[in-house]
C-alpha cells in the first residue's frame, strides 16, 4: 500500500469536518512523502486545504454542498499543531461570551507563538503576539471575560453585561477564579469579586 492510499485510509476512518494535519501521518513516512500525498489527494478533490497545514475531509449537505469547518476550528487546529497558546481577544472574546452576536471576520488571539496572518475563506485569523502574563489565566471562562471587558473598557460596562458576566464566572472553578483575578486590572477584579461573593460586591 502506498503512502497516499494508508492516508486515505486513515482520513475516511475519520468524522467528516474533522481537520487534519501532516505531523497526523508522520508515522506513515517522511515529512515530504507526506506532504505530496496530502498534496495530490488535494488536487484530486478528495480533501480540501483550508489553511497551510490543515485539511479537511468536508462535510456534505444536499442543500449547502461541501461544508468547510470555521475559522475558529482553524484556529484551533493550528494552535494545536504549532504546540502555542492561544488567548481570543477583542470582538472574538465578546462573541464567545454570548455578549456579542455578531461574528467577528478577524479573529485576534493573543499568543506565546509566531505573529502572522492566515486567511480562511473571507474572514482572517491574527496571531498577535503577547507577554507571558497574558497567557497565564487558567478559567476557560475567566480568561475570555478578562478580554472581553478589556474590549469594552472601564466604566463602559452596562448594568446587563456586568451581570451577565457575573453570571458566567459563577460556573467557573472557584480555584482557577481566585487565581486569574490577580492577573486581571483592579476595575475588572472588582467584578470578579462579585462572582466569588455570590453576585454581591
Amino acid at each position: 500500500m502506498s503512502i497516499e492510499e494508508s492516508i486515505l485510509k486513515c482520513i475516511k476512518t475519520l468524522p467528516a469536518g474533522d481537520l487534519f494535519l501532516p505531523a497526523d501521518f508522520s508515522d506513515l513516512g517522511s515529512s515530504e512523502a507526506v506532504r505530496i500525498s496530502l498534496f495530490r489527494l488535494e488536487k484530486e478533490g478528495v480533501i480540501y486545504r483550508v489553511a497551510q497545514g490543515i485539511y479537511v475531509l468536508p462535510k456534505e449537505s444536499s442543500f449547502l454542498g461541501k461544508l468547510i469547518p470555521s475559522a475558529e476550528e482553524v484556529a484551533e487546529a493550528i494552535a494545536k499543531r504549532d504546540r502555542i497558546r492561544t488567548l481570543p481577544t477583542g470582538s472574538y472574546a465578546l462573541n464567545a461570551l454570548g455578549l456579542s452576536t455578531q461574528v467577528p471576520m478577524n479573529i485576534v488571539l493573543l499568543t506565546d507563538g509566531s505573529p502572522r496572518e492566515i486567511k480562511v475563506g473571507k474572514r482572517t485569523i491574527k496571531f498577535k503576539k503577547t507577554t507571558p502574563k497574558n497567557l497565564m489565566t487558567k478559567g476557560k471562562i475567566s480568561r475570555l471575560a478578562i478580554q472581553a471587558l478589556k474590549e469594552i473598557g472601564s466604566g463602559k460596562v452596562t448594568d446587563a453585561e456586568e451581570k451577565k458576566i457575573v453570571n458566567l464566572l459563577q460556573k467557573e472553578d472557584k480555584t482557577d477564579l481566585k487565581h486569574d483575578i490577580a492577573l486581571a486590572p483592579v476595575w475588572i477584579q472588582k467584578i470578579i469579586k462579585k462572582a466569588l461573593n455570590d453576585g454581591e460586591a
